[in-house]
């Protein structure tokens, strides 16, 4: 009977690590897919993302529950019991993640197709490396591999810098010509949502960490130290 429960134990955890994985890759595609319609002024991918939240919000939820479940019905203990407790919590950071892309493609329908003050470069480079964050995060949570997690904090502080650059870039233009701020404003709040859709993507890599080790990471502890 112990042996049955533990089997059945161990295939819901894989099913849960399953379905947060394909919440992973939701959320990626939805911060990809949005960034792609912002540089190519294509506003019906842009609706499309939009409408699609609720499907992700909603994924969100029944893992959430199911994380519940699990823990009312088993009672886990260590790395179970980790396991349980970092996914409710990584859910809500790869629905935000999932937000920002919404966020994002709103912008890009009320754009409706105009031009941008500056070809979009940058924005492009923050969600590739976001997406090479997240893909390290889900293959650190499939094999439960705390190298992979770390390998995430480096590139985080890529996305850091590039921000910052953007961020210099933009004040310039706009203090050059008055009328680029709005539009200034626009990728300023869009270069800050990429940011921190890779400090939630930080988050995950560091509760995978946990579940792999048992022990707290700080990504803090793997950058380099701030000037």
């Amino acid at each position: 009977m112990v042996i049955n429960t533990r089997k059945q134990l161990e295939s819901d955890i894989l099913e849960l690590k399953r379905k947060m994985m394909q919440l992973g890759r939701m959320s990626e595609d939805a911060i990809s897919r949005a960034v792609w319609a912002l540089k190519n002024r294509d506003t019906a991918t842009a609706q499309i993302i939009i409408d699609g939240d609720d499907v992700i919000d909603d994924f969100t939820d029944q893992i959430d529950n199911e994380c519940m479940n699990f823990a009312a019905r088993y009672q886990p203990l260590g790395q179970d019991l980790r396991t349980i407790q970092s996914m409710t919590h990584m859910a809500m950071d790869f629905e935000r993640i999932a937000d920002y892309g919404v966020n994002i493609s709103r912008v890009t329908v009320k754009m409706d197709g105009k031009e941008w003050i500056k070809p979009l470069i940058d924005i492009p480079r923050m969600v590739d490396i976001i997406s090479e964050m997240i893909s390290k995060s889900l293959t650190a949570l499939d094999v439960c591999d705390e190298g992979f997690a770390i390998q995430v904090f480096k590139l985080d502080e890529t996305v850091d810098d590039i921000e910052k650059q953007i961020m210099r870039e933009l004040f310039l233009l706009m203090m050059e010509k008055p009328s680029r701020i709005e539009q200034g404003f626009m990728l300023m709040n869009i270069a800050r949502a990429l940011e921190r859709a890779g400090d939630h993507v930080t988050n995950v890599a560091e509760r995978i960490c946990y579940i792999c080790t048992g022990k707290k990471v700080k990504a803090s502890d793997h950058k380099r130290p701030k000037q």
